[in-house]
């Protein structure tokens, strides 16, 4: 089959790619099968699924049937004729056998872990926004505190993005997996290893200047099991009843300890709707609640975050009095309204406890917008849509008046418009916003949520904008270029140009960047007929076109991609062009790479026109097997064909593509050569 040898491994890799390979074997193997593969317990691979960010939804929420695969039986009983006609297929698609991997897979942990050279320097003046809060680009997700391995948070990592102006980077946490679970102590099995490890992170963190910040997403939900045995906490659905004097006291008590036992700690951010089930108004259902029903939605979420602001300090207060304090201030807490539906931060907004608080607001949501004639507003992150929208205008409004710190939350690197790459140069929609922020008074960014961790022009951009209040952004956009491309700085600056007006294109909508192939580009494969999957959430976008496309119609979708596609293209070229007969230095090595990040966005975009063109074209057939179709379609699956390999070659040279620390690899170029098979075995089959 051509397969390369095989290689062994790391922890560190597996660590990192574990999602991959699940996603990848989801249709092939049952799931008895996948935990063999995987060597897990069946309680492991459930709480990958439900807290690794959602993975099972990504996954689409069900798990295809599939039959037990024998290896030797199913070889043995292979018409060897196909086997043939594969081997034929093989060398005519990779005569020369399949490309070696020129970066191994995560070098970019090696590259990063390691101190700059010449790291520059951010100036003395303070930013007008802090805390400035990424998520480390290759963190681990799932239980990193049960480690004490440094390796999701390098010294020199942490040097690298505190020079590129972060000051702060979260974690995600389960709040049981770190204090005890009074209820269920299996479910707090190793909480005091956890919270140490935490401590002494916070501790090595802000010796680099960065504070951390934990995500507070609680209380979880519990099994109809845990409400069997305490049927008096349940609230509504499978809700732990925030109501309820115990439940308080857990939560209280376990805040106070976390600020109590991490000094330095930066605090925390609460989500109180959407995400993870939790209190009985989370998915605003809480009417099921006699306790939590009267009281409304905006009642219960004000007191369940005044109840964290009382924890902290109450936390604090007890750190104090051992005096282990030291310098480090109370943490804080960021109330962000993610989920909060229209109104309830007028009602949520003036009960709070205005003590050591933040307010967030997602800065571009409601932002009206209009692409390729269709109107439409924001509905997440965006960097194609250039903020504050109306809503995060009027909620910063309403916090000032309560003297209420405001932050913005944003995507300064990437968003779901494309993720798979480190970071969007589209430089001038970041200037263009963070600007507006400046005006906006807010005091505080979340750079990224767990996308966009990567120490990036983009982010050294924020940086000098926040610290430099009279610059423009103009300004700031050119010192940047200087500083990390040197001599190709202008050529540089007008690519990011031609990025940035192009990407203004994009046919944004939250059904798009949740469910076209944004992600997975051209490693997503073809069929001859529909499969008829749905779509899931940046996870398998099968063909689902009507998903993908959401608003707009066809047609629209894809001249808006191909909008996107024909700016980068033109800046692609500049930078080709200046790197022809140049010498190695790490000017050209910095330029090298900003190709293949404007490159890989390029390919993905243009793959997808690809795919949606087949879809359309594969409907036609039904009733027009005319010549003309037919080689429309093989000339579809030819250009796809190329764009895979083309990917391929730009991942094989530049391991930070296709990577997105909640995701792993979405991608590896092991896909994108069976994507050229499978382009390959569609132009016979459509050969008339």
């Amino acid at each position: 089959m051509r397969l390369n040898k095989e290689q062994a491994v790391s922890d560190s890799q597996w660590e990192r790619s574990y999602l991959t390979v699940i996603r990848r074997n989801w249709h092939l193997l049952p799931k008895s099968q996948l935990l063999v593969l995987m060597d897990w317990t069946a309680e492991h691979l459930e709480f990958t699924l439900i807290e690794d960010d959602f993975f099972y939804i990504k996954l689409g929420s069900l798990k295809p049937q599939c039959d037990p695969i024998d290896y030797k039986s199913s070889m043995a009983a292979l018409d060897k004729s196909k086997l043939a006609a594969f081997k034929k297929r093989l060398n005519t698609v990779f005569p020369k056998g399949l490309p070696e991997q020129k970066e191994p897979y995560f070098h970019f942990v090696k590259e990063l872990s390691q101190p700059e050279a010449h790291p520059p320097g951010n100036g003395q003046q303070a930013s007008l926004f802090s805390p400035r809060i990424a998520y480390p680009y290759f963190a681990l997700f799932g239980d990193p505190l049960l480690s004490e391995s440094t390796e999701s948070y390098p010294d020199a990592y942490l040097d690298r993005m505190h020079a590129k102006g972060v000051d702060s980077i979260w974690m995600h946490i389960v709040l049981s997996k770190i204090t005890p679970f009074p209820w269920d102590e299996t479910q707090s099995k190793n909480w005091d290893k956890r919270l140490a490890n935490l401590a002494k992170l916070a501790d090595r963190a802000n010796a680099k200047g960065i504070k951390i910040f934990l995500y507070l997403n609680e209380p979880r939900n519990q099994s109809e099991a845990f409400f069997k045995k305490y049927p008096q906490l349940r609230g509504s659905g499978n809700s732990v009843c925030t109501s309820l004097p115990e439940v308080q006291e857990y939560l209280s008590s376990s805040l106070a300890l976390i600020s109590e036992r991490v000094p330095g700690l930066g605090g925390f951010f609460s989500i109180t709707a959407s995400e993870n089930p939790t209190h009985c108004w989370s998915h605003y259902k809480g009417n099921e609640c006699p306790r939590c029903g009267p009281k409304g939605a905006g009642q219960v979420i004000a007191d369940l975050n005044n109840l964290y602001v009382s924890a902290i300090q109450t936390g604090y207060e007890k750190l104090q009095a051992q005096g282990k304090a030291g310098k480090h201030q109370s943490p804080r807490l960021i109330v962000w309204d993610w989920g909060w539906v229209d109104g309830l931060a007028d009602i949520i907004l003036p009960k709070l406890k205005n003590h050591n608080l933040s307010y967030m607001c997602v800065s571009e949501w409601s932002l009206p917008i209009e692409r390729g004639g269709i109107k439409s507003a924001v509905g997440e992150y965006s960097i194609s849509s250039i903020g504050p929208g109306p809503r995060a205008s009027k909620h910063w409004s309403i916090a000032k008046a309560h003297n209420i710190a405001c932050m913005a939350k944003i995507q300064a690197n990437n968003s779901w418009e494309i993720g798979a790459v480190p970071y969007i140069p589209a430089l001038y929609n970041v200037g263009e916003h963070i600007s507006n922020l400046r005006k906006a008074g807010v005091t505080g960014l979340m750079l990224g949520w767990s996308l966009g961790g990567f120490p990036s022009p983009n982010l050294a951009l924020v940086d000098k904008l926040g610290r430099n209040k009279d610059m423009s952004m103009e300004q700031a956009i050119a010192e940047v270029a200087t500083e990390r491309y040197g001599p190709y700085a202008e050529v540089v600056n007008d690519a990011w140009k031609k990025f940035s007006m192009a990407f203004r294109e994009f046919p944004y909508h939250i059904s798009v960047v949740y469910n076209a192939p944004l992600q997975s580009g051209p490693s997503n494969l073809l069929w001859s007929k529909n499969t008829g999957y749905r779509a899931t959430m940046v996870g398998l976008p099968y063909d689902d076109l009507t998903t993908w496309r959401s608003i707009y119609p066809e047609e629209i979708f894809t001249q808006q991609l191909g909008k996107v596609c024909a700016g980068f293209q033109e800046g692609i070229l500049l930078l080709k062009k200046n790197l022809e007969g140049q010498s190695a230095s790490a000017y050209t090595y910095a330029l090298q790479r900003e190709v293949s990040v404007a490159e890989a966005i390029f390919l993905h975009y243009k793959s997808i026109i690809n795919q949606a063109n087949f879809i359309i074209k594969r409907r036609e057939l039904e009733n027009d097997r005319s010549a003309a179709t037919l080689k429309a379609i093989r000339d579809i699956l030819q250009n796809e064909m190329q764009v895979a390999l083309a990917l391929a070659s730009v991942q094989s040279a530049d391991s930070r593509i296709g990577f997105e620390a909640s995701n792993h690899y979405f991608y590896v170029p092991q896909d994108l050569y069976e994507k050229a098979l499978n382009c390959s075995d569609l132009i016979d089959f459509y050969a008339g």
